[in-house]
Formats: structure tokens, C-alpha cells, sequence
């Protein structure tokens, strides 16, 4: 089987989806006047925002859904990975496609809100809905929610699931059978209990983890301060093959720098668009900003401060796919271990149960998001075959709590080869849907833009800028400017 996925991954992440996804976040750069650097501060501002209600949450809540489901075993494992893989190079890359990728995430989220819809009365949104209602495009919409439910439900819970159970088994001994149980029970009393005990959830989990995780990485930084200077010479050099101990792996550290950061952030696969979708906001392009601000957060905060742990604590090897170990210090221990290892190293008796505890905190609220997202797909395809019957939702909780037993307690390699398919799979799929739509989301930043010029908070009416498809605003708009005061602009949630 694993020789059968491997093959299949030499095909979906070939070379040419890998400078896709770079050069798709470059285009949006450039024609967005680099909205990732223009409105940072307005991204801070609007994740702020209380503008919930009884059939969407806030933008913080969906912010902290999205980081949820982004700071997960990508931000740790996928880090310790791209640099056994491809190097300390790889981690510039990793940089970089999360900068373009920032554009990319403005984009697919505010066209996610164009074209989101209240189905059982709770909104959803994401790739399926707007290739169907911007694409117009029914049978391409069915495939993406299938590709998307699969990918959720059975092939990316393996990961998460897996991680964990490799690092309390390395912390406390626990046997991954042991861990794997324990979180099939923990997830499934969560997942049954909707899309606001979800939101809630990873409101309260999110920022305490992402925090007491950042105080370590800070503090072992700062008791290696002395090495920072050396460690960033040593990404930048090996980035463009001109270190001498790992000349040589160009290739390899932009392609396991990009595959990795975008796992991690999830910016052009259109795997975060589907919390956003139930944000409650005036204007599309206001969520679009704060899921800019996420991939910052996840990528320049927690993967960097990983990956600068590793590095600074040298607790990594370098054994690139189908060549010689460059380096061979650990041994046989797996790539997904090695930021356990380095904090052991600054921490000793400490590092490894602390992580192993943050682990568990980061993949659980990131296995809690694929069912939300794999739940939305569910509802996407029930709305469209006119299935009443609630059958089909209890049948994806069974199979993605299979997945993550499956998970646990196979090997890591295997996992992660099944989750870099998916990965593939759905980039392909959304990359090529959000640049046929590029027209409609620069029109929404425009009017946006334009809006904020003229002193008002932004409220979306898609008639007037001449988008079909858009019926949830079409209504909401209505709504907004009958209920507004005739002297006073003021958006209505």
C-alpha cells in the first residue's frame, strides 16, 4: 500500500503543482496590491468583531476554528519533516509560500462568503458553494465536496491521530492503542454536539495552547539567543544551495517547503474556507482579512518558532527521499519526534511530556475542525440530492473516529503519505476554481476599498456590483437597508 500511495503522490505533487501554488500567491500579491501587508493593521481590528448570531459565530470564533484546524501536527511534525526532508532550506521556502499564501487565503475565504448559504438554519460555505453558485457548475461542485469529505473523514485524521499517539508514547510510555482510544471517545462526545459547541471549544482551547506553546519556543530561543544569528544564515544559505553540508537539495527544500508550510497553513487547498463560511459579517472581504491574519499567525509565529528550535538545538537529521543521509545523528527516530527531542534537550524530564500534552491539545482541536468541515460537505451534497434522512451524518462520525484508530496505531510514513494526497488532491481542485473566480473577489476588495474611503463600515450588496449567484446577500442586503436609519450607514447583523 504504501509503495501504491507513494506512486500516486509522484504524480498529484509533482513539480508543477508545487510552483502553482507559488506562483497563484504570487499573481494575488501583485493584483491585490499585497493585501497581506496593506490592511495588517485592519486584519487585527476585524478579528475583533462580535457581529454573531443565532445562525453564524463571530469572526474570532471562526478565526480561532480556522486555528484550530490550522496549528496542528503541520505547525510541529510538518516543520521537523521539511527539514529532515529538505533542510534547514526548506524552511525559507516554507516562509515564503505562506506569504503568497496569505493572498491566496484573502481570496478563496471572501469567496466563501460571496457565495455562502444557511442550510437547516446555520450558515455554510466553502469550495463546494462557490464553484457552484460563482462556477455555476453543479457536477464540479458534487466532486469537490467528495474529494473534501474524503480527504477530512478518512485521509488527514490519520495524521493528527498518529502524532499524538508518537509523542505520549515517547513522554509517558502509553501505548498508541492506548491514545488512540482515549481520543475516539474525547472527539466523539465534541462531534456530537454541533457546529456551536465546536466553535466554542476552539474558542476556549486555541489561544491557550498556541500561547503556552509560543512561551516555550521563547524561552528556549532566548537561553540559545546566542545561536539565532547563525541558524538564519544557515536557512538563507541552504535555501539557495549555497551551504556546503547541504548543497545540493534545491529541489527538495522548495518543494518539502512548500508542501509542508502549505499543510500546515492550508492557504490555495480550501480546506479553511468552510469555518469562515459560517462567519456572521457585513462585507465578504472583512473575513478574507482575518484569515489572512491566521496563515501569519500560524505560519511566522508557531512554525518558525518549531522550526527554529529544531535547528538551534541541532536535534534534527537531513535524509533526503531516495539519496544518503547527510547527516545521521538520531538514528532511526522519526522526523515527527524531533521538536519533542529539542525541547527534551533545553528541558530535560520536561520537554518531552510538555509537548506531548501541547500535541494533544493542537491535533485534537485540529481533529474537531475536519469533522466540521467534512460535516459541511455532507450538507453541501444532502442539500443537493435532496437526502432528509440523517443517516449519512452518523455514518461520517463512524468512519472519521475509524480513521483516527487507524491512525494511531499505524506508521507514521504510511499516515503521512495518505495525508499528502488529500493535500494534492483538493490543491488541484481549488487552485483551478478561485482563479476563474480571481474577477468576482478583486470587484469585492474594490468595493470594499472604496467603502472604507468613504467613511462607512462596509456592507456587501452583490446586485450592484453585478454578481450572480450571490442570493444569501442579495436578501441580506434588503434586510441590512430597510433596517438601517435614513441619516446613518450602519451595518445590521
Amino acid at each position: 500500500m504504501n509503495e501504491m500511495i507513494n506512486w500516486l503522490n509522484g504524480y498529484v505533487w509533482s513539480p508543477v503543482l508545487v510552483y502553482l501554488l507559488l506562483g497563484v500567491g504570487l499573481l494575488y500579491t501583485i493584483l491585490t496590491r499585497f493585501v497581506q501587508v496593506r490592511f495588517f493593521k485592519e486584519m487585527i481590528k476585524l478579528a475583533a468583531e462580535d457581529e454573531s448570531s443565532k445562525a453564524g459565530v463571530n469572526s474570532f470564533q471562526a478565526l480561532m476554528m480556522s486555528l484550530g484546524s490550522r496549528i496542528g501536527t503541520g505547525n510541529v511534525a510538518g516543520v521537523a519533516t521539511a527539514i529532515a526532508l529538505g533542510g534547514p532550506g526548506a524552511v525559507f521556502w516554507m516562509w515564503l509560500s505562506s506569504f503568497f499564501g496569505s493572498a491566496i487565503s484573502f481570496i478563496e475565504i471572501t469567496l466563501t462568503q460571496v457565495y455562502k448559504r444557511k442550510i437547516d438554519g446555520e450558515y455554510r460555505g466553502g469550495t463546494p458553494f462557490y464553484i457552484e453558485k460563482g462556477l455555476k457548475q453543479k457536477w464540479f461542485a458534487i466532486l469537490s465536496a467528495i474529494v473534501t469529505l474524503i480527504v477530512m473523514g478518512l485521509l488527514w485524521p490519520g495524521i493528527q491521530a498518529n502524532t499524538v499517539a508518537l509523542s505520549i508514547n515517547d513522554a509517558f510510555g502509553i501505548s498508541p492503542t492506548i491514545t488512540g482510544i482515549l481520543v475516539v471517545v474525547l472527539l466523539g462526545t465534541i462531534i456530537f454536539g454541533g457546529v456551536k459547541r465546536i466553535a466554542k471549544t476552539a474558542e476556549i482551547i486555541v489561544p491557550f495552547m498556541a500561547i503556552g506553546y509560543v512561551i516555550v519556543c521563547l524561552i528556549t530561543l532566548a537561553m540559545n539567543y546566542s545561536s539565532i544569528p547563525s541558524v538564519i544564515s544557515l536557512i538563507f544559505s541552504s535555501a539557495f544551495d549555497l551551504n556546503a553540508t547541504f548543497g545540493g537539495l534545491l529541489g527538495a527544500a522548495i518543494s518539502w517547503g512548500v508542501q509542508r508550510g502549505i499543510y500546515a497553513t492550508g492557504a490555495g487547498l480550501g480546506s479553511e474556507t468552510f469555518e469562515s463560511g459560517a462567519a456572521e459579517v457585513s462585507h465578504p472581504a472583512k473575513q478574507g482579512l482575518v484569515q489572512a491574519l491566521s496563515v501569519y499567525i500560524d505560519s511566522f509565529l508557531i512554525c518558525t518558532s518549531t522550526a527554529f528550535m529544531i535547528l538551534i538545538t541541532g536535534m534534527y537529521d537531513v535524509k533526503p527521499e531516495g539519496m544518503e543521509p547527510i547527516t545521521n545523528k538520531l538514528g532511526e527516530v522519526a522526523p515527527s519526534l524531533y521538536t519533542q527531542l529539542s525541547i527534551n534537550s533545553i528541558f530535560p524530564g520536561f520537554g518531552a511530556a510538555f509537548l506531548a500534552i501541547a500535541l494533544f491539545f493542537f491535533c485534537f482541536t485540529t481533529l474537531i475542525s475536519y469533522y466540521y468541515k467534512a460535516e459541511t460537505n455532507l450538507a453541501f451534497l444532502r442539500d443537493n440530492l435532496k437526502i432528509k434522512s440523517a443517516w449519512p451524518n452518523h455514518v461520517l462520525k463512524v468512519f472519521l473516529l475509524a480513521s483516527v484508530m487507524y491512525g494511531s496505531v499505524k506508521s507514521a510514513s504510511l499516515v503521512w503519505a495518505i495525508g499528502d494526497l488529500g493535500t494534492g488532491a483538493m490543491a488541484w481542485v481549488n487552485l483551478t476554481v478561485i482563479l476563474l473566480l480571481t474577477k468576482t473577489a478583486l470587484k469585492v476588495l474594490k468595493d470594499y476599498e472604496m467603502q472604507k474611503k468613504a467613511g462607512k463600515n462596509p456592507v456587501f450588496d452583490p446586485v450592484k456590483l453585478g454578481i450572480t449567484g450571490a442570493d444569501f446577500w442579495e436578501e441580506e442586503y434588503k434586510v441590512l437597508e430597510h433596517n438601517q436609519p435614513k441619516k446613518q450607514k450602519k451595518s445590521i447583523s
